[in-house]
Formats: structure tokens, sequence, C-alpha cells
């Protein structure tokens, strides 16, 4: 132990002689520790921010939709879900909650005196609320009087309202969609951005309503969300679901799904594998930097057993075994890494925070614990890969010839 406490007063009485070429040395490893925490922190939030999203659609959430192979598109046939499977599911599947049709009717420009926003028109039912968590926060949701009645109003989401620069409160004025009057009852929760889209330009009418926009003889693309009560399990759920629809769109046994049904818990696990790949891959080409780093430290300690050759001489000359002057130079070489990883580790924090700052609405940056010690690992295993062969030719240095070297 007095070994080794003093192999690491030795290293940093080293480091302290030469702090410029110490801080040189180590700069390929702060680089490249700085980059990793960097990456790792801003897609960390980011990754953050989307599970947040996901977990706002409940983990007992379906969406059915309709799928469409490529090549029977250009044929011109085109498989839906329409809105009569809703009665079908009903009947025939246990442990539904709140179904809800929604379709994106034609249009998406709102217009009020000479002013115009761009928005995300959903026609859809009272029950978009209680599957979808987003409600209104001044005035109303639409209700099933105005789906029955097919009545011309709508939910705005804030940044139609910023857009169209409305003066005073909202509720009850009239804006102009698809050349028709719509009366504004709502105005929903502020959700913010995510990918730098804004979700809080949707516009919300009234299922009946779309389709009498679009008109009876066509046929709208329906999404259909639906929640889960918690009686039955999900992947029963699923597969009732599943059953139920091959029966209602007729289709044989030979014959492939033209549906597909997926869970707001299947899209965050997909995400998460999306992410965690994409934090590899940029985390290895960063850590490319590390191992730049580790040459650079091999080299300035091989120069260093160059300089101190006489010195080392005169340590074997009074006693001083291999291994102990291997050590120390081996504990000089971890330790100018392990200190470059924790300055870059606070660069790598600052930039992450700088970054995240600087992009609107993105949420603030931070460094998971595994990161931090993977970072700190492998800054003192390139030390320790790097430092054996300096601290090698230093151990093997013949006393006497290292005493006679000039």
């Amino acid at each position: 132990m007095y070994v080794f406490i003093e192999s690491v007063r030795s290293a940093l009485a080293s480091i302290r002689a030469n702090r410029l070429r110490s801080f040189l040395t180590s700069l390929g490893i702060i680089i490249g520790v700085a980059s990793v925490i960097t990456v790792v922190s801003l897609i960390q939030c980011m990754s953050k921010s989307i599970s947040d999203q996901f977990a706002g659609l409940g983990s007992n959430a379906l969406t059915i939709r309709a799928k469409n192979d490529f090549k029977e598109v250009m044929r011109g046939k085109v498989n839906y879900i329409r809105f009569d499977d809703i009665e079908q599911l009903r009947l025939h599947v246990d442990g539904l909650g709140d179904l809800c049709p929604v379709f994106s009717p034609e249009g998406t420009t709102l217009r009020l005196a000479e002013r115009s926003s761009f928005a995300r028109v959903l026609a859809t039912t009272p029950s978009f609320q209680d599957v979808h968590g987003r409600y209104a926060r001044a005035g109303r949701f639409i209700t099933d009087s105005d789906e029955q009645n097919a009545r011309r109003v709508m939910v705005v989401g804030e940044k139609v309202v910023e857009d169209l620069h409305m003066v005073g409160n909202p509720i009850g004025q009239f804006v102009q969609f698809s050349n028709e009057w719509f009366k504004i009852v709502g105005v929903m929760e502020k959700r913010g951005e995510v990918f730098g889209m804004s979700q809080d330009d949707t516009v919300i009418i009234p299922y009946k309503t779309g389709r009498s926009i679009i008109g009876n003889n066509r046929e709208p693309r329906i999404t259909l969300n639906v929640s889960l009560d918690g009686t039955v399990e999900p992947d029963e759920v699923k597969r009732q679901l599943e059953t139920a629809l091959r029966k209602a769109h007729r289709l044989k046994e030979d014959e492939k799904n033209d549906f597909e049904i997926t869970g707001s818990d299947q899209l965050a696990k997909s995400f998460a594998e999306i992410t965690t790949m994409v934090t590899l891959v940029m985390g290895g080409i960063v850590g490319i930097a590390l191992l730049v780093g580790g040459i650079g430290i091999m080299n300035i300690m091989l120069v260093s057993v160059t300089e101190r050759t006489r010195e080392i001489g005169i340590c074997k000359a009074i006693g001083a075994r291999s291994r102990d002057i291997m050590l120390q130079f081996l504990i000089e070489a971890v330790l100018l890494s392990v200190l470059g990883g924790l300055i870059g580790l606070a660069i790598g924090y600052g930039l992450g925070i700088g970054i995240a700052s600087l992009i609107p609405n993105f949420p603030d940056a931070f460094v998971p614990w595994w990161a931090v010690a993977l970072s700190l690992l492998f800054s003192g295993g390139v030390g320790i890969v790097f430092g054996v062969i300096p601290a090698a030719k230093a151990a093997k240095l013949d006393p006497i010839d290292a005493l006679r070297y000039e």
C-alpha cells in the first residue's frame, strides 16, 4: 500500500511539474469524453421527451389502421377501416373502453378576415379526449349533441389562436374552414413541440361534420383509437380485435390482414430500441477520439521514460524493483486519462445544456449515471492499455545503463 500511495504522489508531482504537457497529453481524452457525453445527454433528453409523449397516450391504448400494400394501391385496391367496424368490435370484443374514430377531411387552412393558419384538422367523436388524454383548457370539447347534429363547431389548439391573432376570448368566434363557417367552442391544452413539430396546431371537429364535408360518396381513411378497461389482458384484446375485424372484413383463412393493430407500448419500445442503437453508433463514432487520445498518452509516456532514464537508474540502484517502476508509470498514465475524463465530463455536460437551451422547446439535457461510469471506466482503461508499453519499457531498463545515460 505504501508503494502504491508513493507512486500516486510521484505521478501527481510529475503531472504538476509539466502542467501544459500533461494537459495537451490528455486533450484527446478530454475531447473524446466531452463528445460522448454531449451526444448521449442530448439523445437521452430527447428520448425522455418522446417517452413522456407516449406515456400520455396511456399504456392501455391501441391503434387500428388500414394496411395497404403499395402494389395493390397502384392497382386501385385500397383497404379501409370503416365506421361500421366500431359496432362490430363493441359486440364481439371484451375489455374495450372507448373507441374513437379519427380522420382528416380535405383542407388544412383556417381563415379569419385577412389572416390564415395551417392546421391539422381531425374529425372525431367526443371520446377523443378520454382516449388521448387531451382536454380543453378553455370552453368545452365537442359533445354528443354536436356529433349527432353535425354542427359546425371546433376545438382549436393554442397555435391556431396565435396564428389568427384572435383578439380577446376566442370562444364564440367564427373561422372559415373548407368554405364553411365554424364556431370555436373550446381551446385545447398546450402540448408544445416534438422534433420541432407543433402539437398545438390541431383542430377538432365532430366526426359527422367531417363526413358531410367530404361527402357521403367518399370513404374516409379512418384511424381507430381504442382504450382498454383493464378487465382483459391487452394481448387477449388484440387477439379478439383481430378475429372480429377479419370476420367483419370477410377475410379468408389464407388471406393476410388488411389492417394493423399497434399499441402505445409497442411504439415506445420501438423508439427506445432506435434511441439505444443511435446512442451506441454515435458513442462508437466519437469514441474513436478516445483511442486517439490513448495513443497520445502512450507517445508522451515513452518520451517521459526517456527523459527520466537516469531517475529510473537511481531508483533501481537504491533498491526499487522493476514492478515498482512499472506501477509508477502505469499509475501516471491512468491518472492522466482519468483527469482528462473528468474534465471532458464537465465540458460535455456543459455543452449538452448549452445546445439544449439553444433549441426552442427542447427538454433540459441530462446525463445518465451509466454514461458517466462508462466514460470514466473507458478513460481509465485507455490509460492502462496505452500505459503498459511505456511502463514495461521503464521497468526493463538496466540500472547501470540507465545511470550512464546522458
